[in-house]
């Protein structure tokens, strides 16, 4: 390998490496303006329905990227928190659709005012030349996430 490449290689595992350490503590800070008793999981997937609205189980697993078993523990305890409800399907009584409740619309918009009013206040400490560099890196974030490959 060509130093020049070599020297690349090495550039793009640290920038890989410096945006994973951010992504995580960025997104750690972010789990403190949510309530204690919701765990990440859940959250994520309520955000899923609220966005999406009702879904099958087989659709949620599938947009969470998690197995059956784990949504269908997540949903219990959605339900059991009043936060989702399941209604069969009037087609196959064996599927069931889960619906984000009046609740668990209110609480994913409450954190998610809570989250952006976080942001908000850390941005305004940045110059206007900094918020457009990082509005370009958002938008270069979205592509990251959006990977088919991932």
């Amino acid at each position: 390998m060509a130093k020049t490449d070599q020297t690349t290689l090495t550039a793009g595992t640290e920038l890989a490496s410096q945006l994973r350490f951010a992504v995580m503590r960025l997104s750690r800070r972010l789990r403190q303006h949510a309530p204690e008793d919701i765990t990440p999981s859940q959250l994520s997937a309520l955000s899923v329905i609220v966005r999406d609205g009702p879904m099958t189980l087989s659709q949620l697993a599938v947009a969470e990227r998690v197995q059956p078993p784990t949504i269908t523990r997540i949903a219990d305890a959605l339900q059991q928190k009043g936060l989702a409800s399941r209604t069969p399907s009037e087609l196959d009584r064996r599927v069931a659709y889960v619906e984000a409740t009046a609740a668990g619309r209110a609480l994913v918009e409450t954190i998610r005012r809570r989250r952006d009013a976080y942001l908000a206040a850390r941005l305004r400490t940045f110059s206007a030349e900094e918020r457009a560099v990082l509005a370009r890196a958002a938008s270069l974030l979205e592509r990251l996430v959006e990977d088919p490959q991932s």
